[in-house]
C-alpha cells in the first residue's frame, strides 16, 4: 500500500488577497487575517485529494488544520501524528511534521503552501524522501510544485497506480518578502528537493513554452543580484531587461542610456563613451547588456557609448548578456550581432556566449562573425 504523507500550511497565501505580497512570518499572516483575508490552503488541498478518492493508499497527516480536517472532508480515515496548537501553527510545525513523516517511512510527502513552506521542508528533510507541492502560496518560484492543485493530485495518483514517474531534484527558491514589499526583488536558492518529474503537471522554472515576462525578468534580476561582486564596477546597458535589473536594486535607470554601478550604488548615470572610459580606468569592470528584440544586436544599436577601446579593455569574458527566452526565440535561430565598428573586435567577440535567461538558468547562443 502506498504511504502518503500530507502537510498543510493553513496560512499559506493569506497575504495575497490583501496586497501583502506574501505570508511569511506569523506577524504578516495575522495581519492578513485581521484585514479580512480568508485562508485557502485547505480548499486547494481538497482539490488535490479529489483525484485520490478510491485509490489504495495509507494517508498520514498532522492534526486539525494541518491536514486532518481536509483529509476527513475528502473521505479518508487518516493516521494522525504529532500535535499542534490549533489556530497558532508555525513553520516549526511544518518542519516537525516533515521529520516525523520521514521517521514513519512515508513514500511521498504532499504539502500545501508556497515558497516559504518549501523552504521549511527542505531545511527539515532535504531530499531524503520525495515530495510534491500543492500551490497555495502567494509566491511560487520553486520548481517543486504542480501547476495546479488538481495536477498535484494527478501526479500522486500516477504514483499510487504504479505508473512510471521519474524522480529528480528541483530547486527551492524564495524571495525576501520585506525587500519585495519595498520594490526590490531578492530571490535566493535554498537547496533542492526530490520531486516526481511529470512534465505535463509539474511547474517548470520559466523555461520553454510561453513565459510570463514580469516573472522571468524578476528571476533574471535575482540571479544577477546574487552574482554581483564587491568593488567591481558594472556598466548597465540600455533596454527594458537591464532596467529590470536596476529596478530590483532600487536604482534609477536610464532606459535608453548607459549607467554605472558599484557595490549596489549608482555612481554614474547616462554616461558618454568618454565618461565610461574615465570611470572604469583602473577598475575591474563588467558589462551588462541585453538583446534587441527581433534583431539580435547586443552591441552597436542604442549603446554606442560602448566604444571599441572600452570593449577591448573589458574583454569577452566580462560581458554579461541577459535576455528572456521569449526574446531569444523571436530570433528564430538567427545569431546575435555585434556591430562595434571594428571588424577585428567583432571577430574576437563572435562564437558561443552564455545568455542568462532566468534564475540559475542560462543558454549558449551564437554571436555571428559579421
Amino acid at each position: 500500500m502506498f504511504r502518503l504523507g500530507l502537510i498543510v500550511n493553513p496560512l499559506a497565501g493569506v497575504g495575497g488577497s490583501v496586497g501583502l505580497k506574501g505570508s511569511d512570518g506569523e506577524e504578516i499572516a495575522r495581519k492578513a487575517l485581521d484585514m479580512g483575508a480568508e485562508p485557502k490552503a485547505n480548499l486547494r488541498t481538497l482539490l488535490a485529494l479529489d483525484a485520490l478518492r478510491g485509490l489504495d493508499l495509507k494517508l498520514t497527516t498532522y492534526p486539525g488544520e494541518m491536514g486532518e480536517n481536509v483529509a476527513r472532508e475528502a473521505g479518508f480515515e487518516p493516521v494522525v501524528i504529532g500535535s499542534i496548537n490549533p489556530g497558532n501553527t508555525s513553520a516549526k510545525d511544518t518542519e516537525a511534521a516533515a521529520c516525523q513523516m520521514v521517521e514513519e517511512g512515508i513514500d511521498l510527502i504532499l504539502f500545501a503552501g508556497g515558497d516559504g513552506t518549501a523552504r521549511n521542508i527542505c531545511h527539515a528533510i532535504s531530499d531524503s524522501v520525495p515530495v510534491l507541492g500543492i500551490p497555495a502560496g502567494v509566491k511560487i518560484h520553486s520548481g517543486v510544485y504542480a501547476i495546479t492543485p488538481k495536477a498535484a493530485g494527478e501526479i500522486v495518483a500516477m504514483l499510487v497506480r504504479g505508473e512510471l514517474v521519474t524522480l529528480g531534484d528541483q530547486e527551492v527558491r524564495d524571495i525576501d518578502e520585506v525587500a519585495f514589499r519595498e520594490g526590490r526583488v531578492r530571490a535566493k536558492y535554498y537547496g533542492e528537493l526530490l520531486v516526481p518529474q511529470e512534465p505535463r503537471f509539474l511547474q517548470h522554472t520559466k523555461e520553454g513554452g510561453k513565459e510570463v515576462e514580469e516573472i522571468v525578468l524578476d528571476d533574471i534580476a535575482a540571479d544577477f543580484n546574487e552574482s554581483m561582486e564587491d568593488d567591481v564596477r558594472y556598466i548597465m546597458g540600455s533596454g527594458s531587461t537591464v532596467q529590470a535589473l536596476m529596478d530590483s536594486l532600487g536604482l534609477e535607470n536610464t532606459l535608453l542610456g548607459v549607467d554605472l554601478i558599484e557595490n549596489g550604488e549608482l555612481i554614474g548615470q547616462d554616461l558618454t563613451a568618454q565618461q565610461l572610459l574615465e570611470m572604469t580606468s583602473g577598475y575591474e569592470t563588467r558589462l551588462v547588456i541585453t538583446v534587441i528584440g527581433g534583431q539580435g544586436h547586443i552591441i552597436g544599436r542604442g549603446n554606442q557609448q560602448l566604444s571599441v577601446e572600452l570593449l577591448r579593455r573589458i574583454g569577452r569574458d566580462n560581458i554579461i548578456v541577459v535576455a528572456t527566452k521569449s526574446k531569444i526565440q523571436e530570433l528564430e535561430g538567427r545569431p546575435l550581432i555585434v556591430d562595434s565598428g571594428d571588424a577585428e573586435l567583432n571577430h574576437k567577440l563572435s562564437g558561443l556566449i552564455r545568455v542568462n535567461t532566468g534564475y540559475r538558468d542560462s543558454i549558449l547562443y551564437r554571436i555571428a562573425d559579421y
